[in-house]
């Protein structure tokens, strides 16, 4: 069946619709009844890797989860399902969503995958208009890129954007701050932006037609950098300190390291307070158990080393919960969840067809399941990558190209250009001396800009010369190999590199196999191209 374009979309008439629900050329025959169609709510923050309180109950006491509090994502969890293995296709925000919304990997999707100067292309079906096209009521607020919007227009300005409350929830801690410095509380600050998200909800729900199920996304973008330091502690109570001992071997476990990943807890707990507004408010209206509710984020944590534009864990490991209505609770799934699979799993729950060009995978089966720990055998494994993040990151625009295949044993990378820097060029965007500390915490694009700034990013160039420091400096800004292999089981934090190991020859070639397979098989330009799309200036203009 020929998709619809977003073209069509804006021409469909009102015969079309109805046509198309009295034929069901897009429902299930289940589903052919709109008032069983569930809604779809999905909260997604930007840069929010594994981080929540459900998680310290699975994964067992002595990991950084034990600092942080999400108790709405935990009861999504506990009345629904926590996925402990979930992975974005690639750790940067605008390749992440184009294979969200088009059920696909992020090479699928040409320049719709390139943070700047991305263009969508009109021809790959997207999974919110084809829920319009089948009677869904659709809208966001904050932060998508998504069809059917201008690809520059503001975030909350695109044609299903629903902000006319404001957008302050964007910038938590900073406009608290701003508050309580002019006289609020804490608590009367963030009861004003609590206010603004549940306004630009309440406009959504407001807006639907009688009868129509609704899928919306809430993506605010308050995770993501800046935050007002020292917020964690002030506005959440989580103490830096709490965080010792319990750091990844990759990042210095010094009290300024430490204090910077409580602000960012922070911030999420703070996403997670607007989540429990929200399911109170389906509550209220007696649509909370006809709601398919998905929790996640869409990489890891920003300005950290191996974070947000690393293809290790803790940049493409993401948090997972979904809740459905009454459909056995209360379960922690293994199996490997590419967020590519939502774009699926939302259609078939919908009763739509999924397009035969997803490459993402239902896991409606496993949500219906009463079963725990591993259901489906085959998903045991996911695929990610990076391109370009930054486009001015490196001298000629060019890109960083990875692949990886992670496994429940191994992760296997592969760096196509390990000439490249692959946190950016050193002493970019013309400066020809080392940027000071004020610099690095506060202006990306000073140097090595594929990471963001930040107070890590600072002290780790104050210690740089420092003996005892400077392996975390490399880790986070040298160059890597073109092969790596890292043995979970021996190494959760990955950062052996066991590729160039004897013992591991023969698991390294079996891995390469599988990895390249899928590339091929999902006509990755990076390996059937001589001259991928992405090593080419990405500018809208071309």
């Amino acid at each position: 069946m020929q998709i619809l374009s977003i073209k069509n979309h804006r021409q469909r008439s009102v015969l079309s619709l109805v046509f198309c629900a009295l034929i069901g050329v897009w429902l299930d025959g289940k589903a052919a009844d709109q008032g069983k169609r569930p809604n779809i709510l999905f909260a997604f923050a930007d840069d929010w890797g594994r981080y929540a309180s459900a998680y310290a109950a699975v994964d067992g006491p002595g990991t950084m989860n034990d600092a942080i509090q999400t108790p709405h994502f935990d009861r999504v969890a506990r009345e629904g399902v926590l996925f402990k293995n979930a992975f974005v296709t690639a750790p940067s925000c605008t390749p992440c969503r184009s294979s969200l919304l088009s059920g696909q990997y992020f090479w699928r999707t040409g320049q719709g995958a390139i943070l700047q100067g991305a263009k969508w292309d009109a021809n790959i079906p997207s999974y919110p208009l084809i829920l319009h096209d089948v009677g869904y009521h659709i809208g966001e607020t904050y932060k998508v890129w998504s069809p059917g919007s201008p690809v520059d227009a503001p975030y909350g300005a695109g044609k299903y954007a629903y902000q006319s409350a404001g957008g302050k929830f964007n910038q938590f801690s900073q406009n608290v701050t701003q508050m309580v410095r002019q006289g609020k509380s804490i608590k009367e600050a963030k009861q004003v932006l609590y206010d603004e998200v549940m306004r630009n909800f309440n406009d959504f729900l407001e807006a639907r037609p009688d009868g129509q199920p609704f899928c919306y996304w809430f993506g605010p973008t308050l995770v993501h950098r800046k935050w007002t330091k020292g917020s964690g502690k002030e506005f959440w109570g989580i103490d830096p300190d709490a965080l010792k001992g319990k750091m990844p071997a990759f990042l210095p476990d010094v009290h300024e390291v430490r204090q910077d990943m409580a602000d960012y807890f922070g911030e999420i707990q703070a996403f997670d307070a607007a989540l429990g507004l929200m399911l109170k408010r389906l509550e209220e209206m007696g649509e909370l158990d006809n709601t398919l509710v998905v929790v996640s984020g869409d990489h890891g944590a920003p300005g950290f080393p191996n974070g947000k534009c690393n293809l290790y864990d803790f940049g493409v490991g993401v948090s997972l919960a979904v809740r459905w209505g009454d459909f056995n609770g209360g379960r922690v799934v293994e199996d490997f969840i590419n967020l590519m699979d939502l774009a699926p799993t939302f259609l078939e729950a919908a009763g739509a067809k999924t397009p035969s060009v997803m490459t993402g995978r239902s896991f409606v089966s496993a949500l219906k399941s009463d079963q725990s720990g591993w259901i489906d055998p085959t998903r045991n494994w996911v695929v990610t990558g990076r391109e370009r993040h930054v486009a001015m990151s490196r001298e000629g625009y060019v890109p960083y190209p990875q692949r990886a295949l992670r496994t429940p044993d191994f992760l296997y990378i592969l760096n196509f250009e390990p000439h490249r820097w692959p946190m950016g060029d050193p002493l970019h965007m013309g400066m020809d001396k080392r940027p000071s500390l004020e610099d690095l915490t506060e202006r990306t694009f000073v140097t090595y800009a594929d990471m963001d700034a930040s107070p890590t990013k600072a002290w780790l160039f104050d210690h740089e010369s420092d003996a005892s420091w400077k392996w975390y400096y490399d880790v986070a800004f040298g160059r890597r190999p073109f092969v790596e292999l890292y043995d979970l089981k021996r190494d959760k934090d990955q950062i052996r590199n066991v590729a160039q190991s004897v013992e591991y020859a023969r698991v390294r070639g079996k891995l390469h196999e599988q990895l390249m397979t899928v590339l091929r098989d999902t006509n990755d330009p990076r390996v059937t191209q001589e001259s991928p799309v992405f090593e080419h200036a990405p500018f809208a203009g071309e």
